[in-house]
Formats: structure tokens, sequence, C-alpha cells
């Protein structure tokens, strides 16, 4: 999880940084699935019982907030990889993998976008989501490249900006929920039909 500033190494933080932390975390959480991640920052601080100055103690900026936010997510893909590097199937076990990745950028409004922005800036606070994520990503995508059934050029960076990518143009159409789906089978099978072998 982001540490707060509150708290140093080795230092735990005082139950009453703790609660006001904790509070931040949860009108955050209902904010962004609220309004996206640009929810207003004095709003959600406000709603925690805080000022806003407390807020920034903890989190310095918006991408730190959103990366404590999206730990709980994060904790899940990073298990599920570990299920999926285990499938019989390498390639299906990184496909369903991308998908839940789709369906977790598509939580919060302007998730995508972030995750998507920041990808190679290791300087930003979300990159506790980016690297992780990335890593696991291209454990699933050797093990499928092994077996033969991904080319050897697809890389991990490409795959995650495509997720971000499906994700992105998903949150622009809410009233198509099967559009994520689609748009990833749709890139991963390419456009050929059953005959196009015969041409």
């Amino acid at each position: 999880m982001a540490m707060s500033t509150a708290q140093t190494p080795g230092r735990p933080m005082r139950a009453d940084a703790r609660r006001n932390y904790d509070r931040l975390l949860g009108e955050a959480r209902t904010a962004f699935a609220e309004h996206g991640t640009d929810a207003s920052l004095e709003d959600i601080a406000r709603r925690a019982g805080v000022g806003i100055g407390t807020l920034y103690r903890h989190f310095p900026n918006r991408h730190a907030l959103m990366s404590a936010v999206f730990q709980e997510a994060l904790g899940a893909l990073l298990t599920r990889s570990h299920e999926l590097a285990e499938a019989e199937n390498p390639c299906g076990g990184l496909v369903e993998w991308l998908g839940t990745l789709i369906t977790h950028a598509g939580e919060y409004r302007g998730l995508a976008q972030a995750l998507m922005s920041t990808s190679r800036d290791e300087t930003s606070a979300l990159s506790d989501c980016n690297v992780p994520l990335r890593e696991a990503g291209a454990r699933l995508l050797a093990r499928a490249q092994a077996s033969g059934t991904v080319r050897a050029d697809v890389s991990i960076g490409d795959l995650m900006q495509l997720t971000n990518a499906i994700a992105l143009a998903a949150e622009q159409a809410p009233e198509d929920p099967a559009l994520a789906g689609r748009l990833l089978t749709l890139t991963l099978q390419g456009l050929k039909g059953p005959r196009a072998a015969e041409g």
C-alpha cells in the first residue's frame, strides 16, 4: 500500500492518523465511483471530516490517492495472475487476465487514462500499481510465448497499453457493457474470417 507521509518506516501510524487515512480512503472510493478519478479532493476531505491539508499529508497528490484506492483491486489482480500461471492453456490464461485487468481499470472513470499516461513513469505514485501489474503480466506472457501460442514479438508494455485503451473506450460507452469484451476478442483474434486461410 502507498505509504502515508504521516508514517515513517518502522514507526506505525498514530491511531487518529490511521482513522483519518481510512476515512479519506473510504470517501475517495465513493467519490471516484460516483464522479470519476477527477472528483474534487476538497470534497473528499470535507466528507471525511478533515481539512485538505490532512488529505495532502497522507496523499501528496491525486495519483497517490488513486494508487491507495486501487490497492485492493491490485491485490486481487496479482492473486489471479498467480492462479492463471498454472492454467492448462497459457494463452487462454493470459487473455483471461487481460480481460480481468480491463474490468478493474474500468471501475473508476479516469483510472484507465491515468494508468495509461503513467505506464512508463516510475516517478508517479501510480507506478505502485503499474509495475507489479506489468511484472505479473510479463510472467503470463512469457509462459504463453514459451508454449508457442503467442508471437515472440509481443511485449507486455504493448498489451498493458492495449488493455488501458480498451478500458478507456468502454468508459466512453457505458450503455454497451459488452464492448470491452468484444474489443479484446477482436484485437487478439484479428479480422480474419473462417475462409481467410483459403485465399
